[in-house]
Protein backbone atom coordinates (compact mmCIF):
# COMPACT_ATOMS: atom_id res chain seq x y z
CA UNK A 1 0.00 0.00 0.00
CA UNK A 2 1.20 3.50 -0.70
CA UNK A 3 1.88 5.65 2.35
CA UNK A 4 2.00 9.40 2.55
CA UNK A 5 2.45 10.96 5.99
CA UNK A 6 1.02 14.28 7.02
CA UNK A 7 -0.51 15.63 10.19
CA UNK A 8 -3.69 13.98 11.47
CA UNK A 9 -6.90 15.58 10.30
CA UNK A 10 -8.43 17.91 12.81
CA UNK A 11 -11.87 16.99 11.52
CA UNK A 12 -12.14 14.00 13.84
CA UNK A 13 -12.54 16.40 16.74
CA UNK A 14 -15.90 17.58 15.46
CA UNK A 15 -17.59 14.17 15.36
CA UNK A 16 -21.32 14.30 15.86
CA UNK A 17 -21.82 17.60 14.08
CA UNK A 18 -24.22 17.81 11.15
CA UNK A 19 -22.72 18.48 7.72
CA UNK A 20 -24.19 19.89 4.57
CA UNK A 21 -24.21 17.77 1.46
CA UNK A 22 -22.95 20.79 -0.43
CA UNK A 23 -19.94 21.47 1.82
CA UNK A 24 -16.50 21.20 0.20
CA UNK A 25 -13.38 22.07 2.16
CA UNK A 26 -10.38 20.37 0.59
CA UNK A 27 -7.80 23.12 0.67
CA UNK A 28 -5.94 21.70 3.67
CA UNK A 29 -2.34 22.94 3.23
CA UNK A 30 -1.03 19.80 4.96
CA UNK A 31 -2.08 17.73 1.94
CA UNK A 32 0.82 17.38 -0.51
CA UNK A 33 0.25 19.24 -3.80
CA UNK A 34 0.41 15.92 -5.66
CA UNK A 35 -2.71 14.86 -3.78
CA UNK A 36 -4.65 17.97 -4.86
CA UNK A 37 -6.17 17.21 -8.22
CA UNK A 38 -9.55 17.24 -9.81
CA UNK A 39 -10.83 15.01 -7.03
CA UNK A 40 -9.88 14.30 -3.42
CA UNK A 41 -10.73 11.33 -1.22
CA UNK A 42 -12.48 13.49 1.38
CA UNK A 43 -14.61 15.13 -1.28
CA UNK A 44 -15.63 11.80 -2.79
CA UNK A 45 -16.54 10.49 0.68
CA UNK A 46 -18.73 13.52 1.30
CA UNK A 47 -20.52 13.04 -2.01
CA UNK A 48 -21.14 9.36 -1.30
CA UNK A 49 -22.54 10.24 2.12
CA UNK A 50 -25.25 12.27 0.38
CA UNK A 51 -26.33 9.41 -1.88
CA UNK A 52 -29.64 7.84 -0.72
CA UNK A 53 -28.44 4.24 -0.63
CA UNK A 54 -30.99 1.46 -0.79
CA UNK A 55 -30.84 -2.31 -0.57
CA UNK A 56 -30.08 -2.63 -4.29
CA UNK A 57 -27.05 -0.32 -4.17
CA UNK A 58 -25.73 -2.03 -1.02
CA UNK A 59 -26.07 -5.40 -2.78
CA UNK A 60 -24.25 -4.03 -5.83
CA UNK A 61 -21.23 -3.01 -3.76
CA UNK A 62 -21.33 -6.31 -1.87
CA UNK A 63 -21.40 -8.18 -5.20
CA UNK A 64 -18.34 -6.28 -6.39
CA UNK A 65 -16.19 -6.60 -3.27
CA UNK A 66 -17.11 -10.28 -3.02
CA UNK A 67 -16.02 -10.79 -6.61
CA UNK A 68 -12.72 -8.99 -5.98
CA UNK A 69 -12.07 -11.26 -3.00
CA UNK A 70 -12.81 -14.41 -5.02
CA UNK A 71 -10.33 -13.21 -7.64
CA UNK A 72 -7.55 -12.88 -5.08
CA UNK A 73 -7.79 -9.14 -4.40
CA UNK A 74 -8.98 -7.00 -1.50
CA UNK A 75 -12.61 -6.12 -0.69
CA UNK A 76 -12.70 -3.32 -3.25
CA UNK A 77 -14.94 -1.78 -5.90
CA UNK A 78 -13.15 0.59 -8.26
CA UNK A 79 -14.79 3.69 -9.68
CA UNK A 80 -13.96 2.45 -13.16
CA UNK A 81 -16.00 -0.71 -12.58
CA UNK A 82 -18.75 1.23 -10.82
CA UNK A 83 -19.31 3.39 -13.90
CA UNK A 84 -18.47 0.94 -16.68
CA UNK A 85 -19.53 -2.49 -15.37
CA UNK A 86 -21.68 -2.29 -12.22
CA UNK A 87 -21.28 -5.05 -9.69
CA UNK A 88 -17.98 -6.40 -11.04
CA UNK A 89 -14.86 -6.74 -8.96
CA UNK A 90 -11.18 -6.46 -9.75
CA UNK A 91 -10.15 -9.24 -12.11
CA UNK A 92 -13.53 -9.44 -13.86
CA UNK A 93 -14.35 -8.28 -17.37
CA UNK A 94 -17.12 -5.96 -18.53
CA UNK A 95 -18.94 -9.04 -19.77
CA UNK A 96 -19.50 -9.97 -16.12
CA UNK A 97 -21.44 -6.76 -15.46
CA UNK A 98 -24.70 -7.33 -13.59
CA UNK A 99 -28.09 -5.75 -14.16
CA UNK A 100 -29.51 -3.41 -11.52
CA UNK A 101 -32.71 -1.38 -11.79
CA UNK A 102 -30.97 1.64 -10.29
CA UNK A 103 -27.21 1.12 -10.27
CA UNK A 104 -25.15 3.14 -7.83
CA UNK A 105 -23.58 5.16 -10.66
CA UNK A 106 -26.98 6.75 -11.43
CA UNK A 107 -27.43 7.96 -7.86
CA UNK A 108 -23.81 9.10 -7.68
CA UNK A 109 -24.14 11.02 -10.93
CA UNK A 110 -27.28 12.77 -9.61
CA UNK A 111 -25.49 13.73 -6.38
CA UNK A 112 -22.55 15.22 -8.30
CA UNK A 113 -24.85 17.15 -10.65
CA UNK A 114 -26.78 18.56 -7.69
CA UNK A 115 -23.54 19.56 -6.04
CA UNK A 116 -22.44 21.56 -9.08
CA UNK A 117 -25.91 23.00 -9.61
CA UNK A 118 -25.68 24.64 -6.18
CA UNK A 119 -22.25 26.02 -7.16
CA UNK A 120 -20.73 24.36 -4.11
CA UNK A 121 -17.71 22.89 -5.91
CA UNK A 122 -15.73 26.12 -6.13
CA UNK A 123 -12.38 25.16 -4.60
CA UNK A 124 -9.23 25.98 -6.50
CA UNK A 125 -8.50 23.38 -9.16
CA UNK A 126 -12.01 21.92 -9.06
CA UNK A 127 -13.54 20.68 -12.32
CA UNK A 128 -15.53 23.20 -14.31
CA UNK A 129 -18.73 21.15 -14.30
CA UNK A 130 -20.28 17.88 -13.19
CA UNK A 131 -19.38 16.14 -16.45
CA UNK A 132 -15.69 16.89 -16.02
CA UNK A 133 -15.79 15.73 -12.40
CA UNK A 134 -17.52 12.46 -13.27
CA UNK A 135 -15.04 11.78 -16.08
CA UNK A 136 -12.14 12.38 -13.69
CA UNK A 137 -13.71 10.16 -11.02
CA UNK A 138 -14.52 7.26 -13.37
CA UNK A 139 -10.96 7.21 -14.77
CA UNK A 140 -9.22 7.59 -11.41
CA UNK A 141 -7.76 4.95 -9.08
CA UNK A 142 -10.32 5.83 -6.40
CA UNK A 143 -12.37 2.95 -5.03
CA UNK A 144 -14.76 1.83 -2.30
CA UNK A 145 -13.01 -0.42 0.21
CA UNK A 146 -15.40 -2.38 2.44
CA UNK A 147 -13.47 -4.13 5.22
CA UNK A 148 -15.17 -7.05 6.98
CA UNK A 149 -17.89 -7.02 4.33
CA UNK A 150 -18.61 -10.68 5.05
CA UNK A 151 -20.21 -9.57 8.34
CA UNK A 152 -22.86 -7.41 6.67
CA UNK A 153 -26.34 -8.23 7.95
CA UNK A 154 -27.94 -7.53 4.57
CA UNK A 155 -29.78 -4.36 5.60
CA UNK A 156 -27.60 -1.89 7.54
CA UNK A 157 -26.45 1.24 5.69
CA UNK A 158 -22.77 2.21 5.75
CA UNK A 159 -20.80 4.95 7.40
CA UNK A 160 -18.67 6.62 4.73
CA UNK A 161 -15.07 7.61 5.49
CA UNK A 162 -11.81 8.01 3.57
CA UNK A 163 -8.14 7.11 3.90
CA UNK A 164 -6.44 10.03 5.70
CA UNK A 165 -3.09 8.85 4.28
CA UNK A 166 -1.41 8.97 7.68
CA UNK A 167 -0.80 6.58 10.56
CA UNK A 168 -3.89 7.50 12.57
CA UNK A 169 -6.32 4.74 13.54
CA UNK A 170 -9.49 6.89 13.51
CA UNK A 171 -10.98 9.44 11.17
CA UNK A 172 -14.15 11.40 10.50
CA UNK A 173 -17.01 9.41 9.01
CA UNK A 174 -20.31 10.49 7.49
CA UNK A 175 -23.59 8.85 8.46
CA UNK A 176 -26.96 9.57 6.85
CA UNK A 177 -29.93 9.74 9.20
CA UNK A 178 -33.44 8.53 8.26
CA UNK A 179 -34.47 12.15 7.63
CA UNK A 180 -31.73 12.54 5.02
CA UNK A 181 -29.40 14.73 7.11
CA UNK A 182 -25.75 13.74 7.41
CA UNK A 183 -23.71 13.87 10.58
CA UNK A 184 -20.04 13.35 11.31
CA UNK A 185 -18.92 10.60 13.69
CA UNK A 186 -15.63 9.04 14.70
CA UNK A 187 -14.75 5.92 12.69
CA UNK A 188 -12.21 3.28 13.73
CA UNK A 189 -11.52 -0.34 12.87
CA UNK A 190 -13.65 -1.67 15.71
CA UNK A 191 -16.66 0.10 14.21
CA UNK A 192 -15.85 -1.42 10.81
CA UNK A 193 -15.95 -4.86 12.42
CA UNK A 194 -19.37 -4.21 13.92
CA UNK A 195 -21.23 -2.32 11.18
CA UNK A 196 -20.74 -1.48 7.48
CA UNK A 197 -18.03 1.10 6.84
CA UNK A 198 -17.02 2.12 3.34
CA UNK A 199 -13.56 3.63 3.02
CA UNK A 200 -12.85 5.79 0.00
CA UNK A 201 -9.20 5.10 -0.82
CA UNK A 202 -6.84 4.49 -3.71
CA UNK A 203 -6.51 1.18 -5.54
CA UNK A 204 -2.98 -0.21 -5.46
CA UNK A 205 -3.35 -3.80 -6.63
CA UNK A 206 -5.58 -3.99 -9.72
CA UNK A 207 -2.61 -3.54 -12.07
CA UNK A 208 -1.13 -6.82 -10.83
CA UNK A 209 -2.25 -10.35 -11.61
CA UNK A 210 -3.24 -12.17 -8.45
CA UNK A 211 -2.12 -15.71 -7.69
CA UNK A 212 -5.74 -16.83 -8.08
CA UNK A 213 -5.94 -15.47 -11.64
CA UNK A 214 -2.57 -17.03 -12.47
CA UNK A 215 -3.99 -20.40 -11.45
CA UNK A 216 -7.04 -19.97 -13.65
CA UNK A 217 -4.88 -19.06 -16.64
CA UNK A 218 -2.71 -22.16 -16.21
CA UNK A 219 -4.51 -25.45 -15.40
CA UNK A 220 -1.27 -26.84 -13.96
CA UNK A 221 -1.66 -24.47 -11.01
CA UNK A 222 -4.79 -26.29 -9.84
CA UNK A 223 -8.05 -24.73 -8.66
CA UNK A 224 -6.75 -22.57 -5.83
CA UNK A 225 -5.55 -22.82 -2.25
CA UNK A 226 -5.70 -26.34 -0.88
CA UNK A 227 -5.54 -28.06 -4.28
CA UNK A 228 -2.64 -30.51 -4.42
CA UNK A 229 -0.78 -29.67 -7.60
CA UNK A 230 2.33 -31.87 -7.52
CA UNK A 231 2.41 -34.56 -4.86
CA UNK A 232 0.64 -35.03 -1.58
CA UNK A 233 2.31 -33.03 1.22
CA UNK A 234 5.12 -34.99 2.80
CA UNK A 235 5.90 -37.00 -0.32
CA UNK A 236 9.69 -37.26 -0.58
CA UNK A 237 11.72 -37.72 -3.71
CA UNK A 238 15.18 -39.32 -3.76
CA UNK A 239 18.07 -36.99 -2.93
CA UNK A 240 19.34 -36.94 -6.51
CA UNK A 241 15.97 -36.49 -8.20
CA UNK A 242 14.70 -33.29 -9.76
CA UNK A 243 12.32 -31.71 -7.30
CA UNK A 244 9.75 -28.92 -7.22
CA UNK A 245 9.81 -26.20 -4.56
CA UNK A 246 6.29 -25.40 -3.37
CA UNK A 247 5.03 -22.59 -1.15
CA UNK A 248 2.38 -24.62 0.67
CA UNK A 249 1.01 -21.93 2.97
CA UNK A 250 1.43 -18.33 4.09
CA UNK A 251 0.63 -16.69 7.45
CA UNK A 252 0.83 -12.96 8.20
CA UNK A 253 1.36 -12.13 11.87
CA UNK A 254 0.88 -8.36 11.64
CA UNK A 255 -0.78 -5.86 9.34
CA UNK A 256 1.64 -3.60 7.51
CA UNK A 257 -0.61 -0.57 6.98
CA UNK A 258 -3.42 1.22 8.75
CA UNK A 259 -6.86 -0.28 8.27
CA UNK A 260 -7.92 2.63 6.04
CA UNK A 261 -5.41 1.47 3.43
CA UNK A 262 -6.81 -2.06 3.31
CA UNK A 263 -5.13 -5.43 2.98
CA UNK A 264 -1.42 -6.16 2.84
CA UNK A 265 -0.14 -6.99 -0.64
CA UNK A 266 2.88 -9.27 -0.49
CA UNK A 267 5.11 -9.98 -3.45
CA UNK A 268 6.91 -13.31 -3.32
CA UNK A 269 9.94 -13.51 -5.62
CA UNK A 270 12.27 -16.42 -6.10
CA UNK A 271 15.34 -16.27 -8.36
CA UNK A 272 17.00 -19.47 -9.56
CA UNK A 273 18.44 -21.35 -12.52
CA UNK A 274 15.50 -23.61 -13.22
CA UNK A 275 16.25 -27.14 -14.42
CA UNK A 276 20.05 -26.72 -14.34
CA UNK A 277 21.73 -29.91 -15.64
CA UNK A 278 24.88 -28.67 -17.36
CA UNK A 279 27.67 -31.19 -17.84
CA UNK A 280 29.94 -29.14 -20.10
CA UNK A 281 31.08 -25.52 -20.18
CA UNK A 282 29.15 -25.00 -23.41
CA UNK A 283 25.95 -26.21 -21.76
CA UNK A 284 26.40 -23.77 -18.88
CA UNK A 285 25.98 -20.92 -21.36
CA UNK A 286 22.55 -22.23 -22.29
CA UNK A 287 21.13 -21.46 -18.84
CA UNK A 288 20.03 -18.08 -17.56
CA UNK A 289 18.42 -17.15 -14.24
CA UNK A 290 14.66 -16.78 -13.93
CA UNK A 291 12.49 -15.06 -11.33
CA UNK A 292 9.14 -16.37 -10.11
CA UNK A 293 7.09 -13.35 -9.06
CA UNK A 294 3.51 -13.26 -7.81
CA UNK A 295 1.27 -11.24 -5.49
CA UNK A 296 -0.51 -12.53 -2.41
CA UNK A 297 -3.23 -10.33 -0.89
CA UNK A 298 -3.86 -11.00 2.80
CA UNK A 299 -7.01 -9.34 4.15
CA UNK A 300 -7.06 -7.87 7.62
CA UNK A 301 -9.37 -10.59 8.92
CA UNK A 302 -6.81 -13.18 7.80
CA UNK A 303 -4.11 -11.94 10.17
CA UNK A 304 -2.69 -14.88 12.13
CA UNK A 305 -4.44 -17.44 9.91
CA UNK A 306 -2.59 -20.04 7.85
CA UNK A 307 -3.67 -19.64 4.22
CA UNK A 308 -3.02 -22.54 1.80
CA UNK A 309 -1.50 -21.50 -1.51
CA UNK A 310 0.43 -24.41 -3.08
CA UNK A 311 2.30 -22.07 -5.41
CA UNK A 312 5.26 -23.28 -7.48
CA UNK A 313 8.45 -21.35 -6.73
CA UNK A 314 10.91 -23.51 -8.67
CA UNK A 315 9.49 -26.16 -10.99
CA UNK A 316 12.74 -28.06 -11.55
CA UNK A 317 15.16 -27.90 -8.63
CA UNK A 318 17.94 -30.25 -9.71
CA UNK A 319 20.69 -31.62 -7.50
CA UNK A 320 23.11 -29.17 -9.17
CA UNK A 321 21.20 -26.13 -7.87
CA UNK A 322 22.63 -25.41 -4.40
CA UNK A 323 20.65 -22.31 -3.47
CA UNK A 324 18.13 -19.77 -4.74
CA UNK A 325 17.48 -16.11 -4.02
CA UNK A 326 14.26 -15.47 -2.09
CA UNK A 327 12.54 -12.22 -1.10
CA UNK A 328 9.13 -11.28 0.26
CA UNK A 329 8.06 -7.62 0.23
CA UNK A 330 4.92 -5.75 1.21
CA UNK A 331 4.03 -3.24 -1.47
CA UNK A 332 4.38 0.45 -0.65
CA UNK A 333 5.16 1.79 -4.11
CA UNK A 334 7.96 4.13 -5.05
CA UNK A 335 10.52 3.91 -7.81
CA UNK A 336 11.67 0.56 -9.17
CA UNK A 337 15.03 -0.59 -7.84
CA UNK A 338 16.79 -3.95 -7.88
CA UNK A 339 18.02 -6.34 -5.23
CA UNK A 340 21.14 -8.02 -6.54
CA UNK A 341 21.52 -11.53 -5.24
CA UNK A 342 22.62 -14.87 -6.62
CA UNK A 343 21.78 -18.51 -7.05
CA UNK A 344 24.50 -21.12 -6.71
CA UNK A 345 24.97 -24.02 -9.11
CA UNK A 346 27.50 -26.86 -9.24
CA UNK A 347 29.48 -27.83 -12.30
CA UNK A 348 32.43 -30.26 -12.31
CA UNK A 349 32.35 -30.35 -8.50
CA UNK A 350 32.81 -26.56 -8.33
CA UNK A 351 30.26 -24.00 -7.19
CA UNK A 352 29.39 -20.97 -9.30
CA UNK A 353 27.33 -17.93 -8.30
CA UNK A 354 24.81 -16.80 -10.87
CA UNK A 355 23.89 -13.14 -10.43
CA UNK A 356 20.20 -12.32 -10.30
CA UNK A 357 18.60 -8.85 -10.28
CA UNK A 358 15.18 -8.90 -8.62
CA UNK A 359 13.00 -5.77 -8.97
CA UNK A 360 11.65 -4.13 -5.79
CA UNK A 361 10.01 -0.77 -5.07
CA UNK A 362 11.97 1.85 -3.16
CA UNK A 363 9.33 2.21 -0.42
CA UNK A 364 8.49 -1.49 -0.07
CA UNK A 365 8.69 -3.11 3.36
CA UNK A 366 11.29 -5.87 3.12
CA UNK A 367 9.66 -8.69 5.04
CA UNK A 368 12.52 -11.15 4.43
CA UNK A 369 15.29 -11.63 1.90
CA UNK A 370 18.25 -13.93 1.56
CA UNK A 371 19.26 -17.26 0.08
CA UNK A 372 17.42 -20.52 0.54
CA UNK A 373 19.79 -23.45 0.36
CA UNK A 374 18.83 -26.88 -0.82
CA UNK A 375 20.03 -28.39 2.46
CA UNK A 376 17.78 -26.03 4.44
CA UNK A 377 14.61 -26.65 2.45
CA UNK A 378 15.24 -30.42 2.43
CA UNK A 379 15.74 -30.46 6.21
CA UNK A 380 12.66 -28.38 6.96
CA UNK A 381 10.51 -29.43 4.02
CA UNK A 382 6.84 -29.30 5.00
CA UNK A 383 7.54 -27.57 8.33
CA UNK A 384 6.65 -24.02 9.38
CA UNK A 385 9.47 -21.53 8.96
CA UNK A 386 9.58 -18.03 10.47
CA UNK A 387 10.55 -15.31 8.00
CA UNK A 388 10.26 -12.01 9.84
CA UNK A 389 6.60 -11.29 10.52
CA UNK A 390 5.33 -14.07 8.27
CA UNK A 391 5.35 -17.85 8.53
CA UNK A 392 5.84 -20.01 5.46
CA UNK A 393 5.59 -23.71 4.81
CA UNK A 394 8.01 -24.60 2.01
CA UNK A 395 8.22 -28.10 0.61
CA UNK A 396 10.47 -29.91 -1.85
CA UNK A 397 8.58 -32.73 -3.54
Amino acid sequence: MKKTSFQALAAVAVAGALISCERVDTGDPSVPPSERGLITLEEVAEIFSCVPLGAEQMAEVRDAVGSSTENGYDEEYTMRSLFESPGTGVGETKASSKEYVTPLRDLLRAAVEERFATKAATRSGAPADASEYLDALSSSDVQIYWPYSEKWDGSSSPVITYDPRSNVESNVGYEMSPDGSVREIIVNEQMAQERPVWVINHNDDSAFTSLELLRRADPDWGQGGGEIIVHAPGTKASSDATKTLILRSFKMNRNYDTWFAGASEFFVKCGSVNGFKATTEAEMKLYSPTVTDFMIVVKRNQKGKEIPFNAVLISEWTSQLTSCAFIVTEDDGGTIETWKSSAVVKYNSKSYGVEIAIPVNSRDDIVWRGQLTRSYVEKYSGETGHFGDIELVLELV
